[in-house]
């Protein structure tokens, strides 16, 4: 049995990789995903006694990126990396395999079996597969941004904040995530440049209490961005008014872009029912219009994209997969 306690929060560099290792030639379940939706399933699918099979580029998904979680059940305040530590030790008890480093490129039903395509070249195969691949930063898509990725543009100010303690930075949206970061910013004493496309915060209220009494923080309400200036790091953003009437240069070393997410499912276009955003249409039993594919999670249609709920998604969907395996035999 591998452990998931052996692979950590990061990606191992390319010379701690691990040798090949030989995988079963057809599982019961493929999961599509290492976040709480998926880690939650293949611990469902091992206590069902199920040959499960957990495909993910991490462990973690957005959660490893998120500092305090003061509303999943069980813990007053826990890190995400904290709690993503506990769901490891979980999975680690179950004899489960595990590809991790893995990012799927399509897949493929015949037969009443599911071909699992990474773009590595991986082949795996499964009689059912839940996909729980979860969401990604989106990008702004202005000139400066992909430039600087790394040297002052940063989408995870959980990871960054430290590295431009007492600078001024700009942090871009005005919901959830982006009031974190500016809470995280602050902690290591940034001056904050808060520049949000409309007129308001469109946050949770004890977020938007938190960062109104901070006195470090100067808000742009009304603002977009029109370039990420700088020379071999990040010196400067070009904003305008929505309006276009008004235009500020602000002097910044980084930019923590937080204008929300996107669905990670590109590789099952064509193959499920998507809604306009890219989400995977599901039933409340986590059921696609593909018969043997099942999808829990942020990916997936499901009003609230919660920690908590992605959890009991990917319970939802191990046992729709459990109860589909028993209706096929």
């Amino acid at each position: 049995m591998q452990e998931l306690k052996d692979i950590g929060f990061i990606l191992p560099k390319e010379e701690e990789k691990e040798a090949p290792k030989a995988y079963k030639e057809i599982y019961d379940v493929i999961v599509i995903g290492g976040g709480p939706g998926g880690l939650t399933a293949v611990v469902y699918l091992a206590r069902k006694k199920l040959d499960t099979l957990l495909v993910s580029k991490d462990i973690g998904g957005q959660v490893i990126l998120t500092s305090d979680i003061e509303n999943y059940m069980g813990y007053q305040y826990i890190t995400g990396q904290e709690l993503i530590r506990k769901f490891q030790k979980q999975v680690s008890q179950f004899p489960i395999d595990i590809s991790i480093n893995e990012e799927v490129e399509n897949l493929e039903s015949k037969d009443k079996k599911i071909s699992v395509l990474t773009k590595s070249g991986k082949n795996f195969t499964g009689k059912a597969v839940i996909i729980a691949s979860g969401k990604r930063s989106r990008p702004l898509d202005v000139p400066g941004e992909k430039e600087f990725v790394g040297r002052g543009v940063s989408y995870c100010a959980t990871c960054d904040a430290p590295l431009f303690a007492g600078k001024d930075v700009a942090v871009i949206g005005g919901g959830d995530s982006a009031l974190e970061a500016i809470i995280d910013l602050a902690k290591v004493e940034c001056n904050i440049y808060a520049i949000h496309r409309k007129s308001y915060w469109d946050a949770e209220p004890i977020l938007i209490e938190r960062v109104e009494r901070l006195e470090s923080v100067k808000r742009f309400f009304g603002y977009v961005i029109e370039e990420i200036k700088g020379d071999r790091s990040v010196s400067s953003v070009s904003i305008k008014s929505q309006d276009g009437k008004k235009r500020e240069e602000l002097s910044v070393a980084g930019v923590f872009i937080e204008i929300g997410l996107v669905p990670n499912s590109e590789f099952v276009k064509g193959i499920v029912a998507l809604n306009d955003i890219g989400e995977i249409l599901a039933n409340c039993a986590c059921e696609t219009n593909a018969p043997g594919i099942f999808a829990a999670g942020d990916v997936t249609s499901v009003p609230e994209k919660q920690i908590v709920v992605a959890a009991g998604e990917g319970a939802k969907a191990a046992l729709s997969a459990y109860r589909f395996l028993l209706k096929s035999k």
